[in-house]
């Protein structure tokens, strides 16, 4: 399986939208699949000043923006990123 990594951004829009509870992300993960992502909080992202984006809480799962981010959404990502889930 290959490294997936995941950056929750932590900027105040997306903090107040719910970001810092996508920080407990990797503690709804199955050992297995936690060892191979990486968690990290990101100051911003800069994706919340364009409507194009979507909405916040913003997240990234390897290149792949996720918009209106929950822990399922992210979760899904990761699972279609190591290929346990099609798109």
């Amino acid at each position: 399986m290959k490294t997936v990594n995941v950056s929750i951004c932590t900027g105040t829009a997306c903090h107040l939208m719910g970001g810092a509870h996508l920080l407990t992300f990797d503690e709804m993960l199955d050992p297995v699949t936690a060892g191979h992502v990486t968690l990290t909080g990101s100051h911003c992202l800069g994706l919340c000043g364009d409507e194009k984006n979507g909405k916040a809480p913003f997240a990234r799962v390897n290149d792949r923006i996720i918009s209106d981010a929950t822990l399922n959404k992210l979760l899904r990502a990761v699972r279609e990123e190591i290929g346990l889930e099609s798109d």
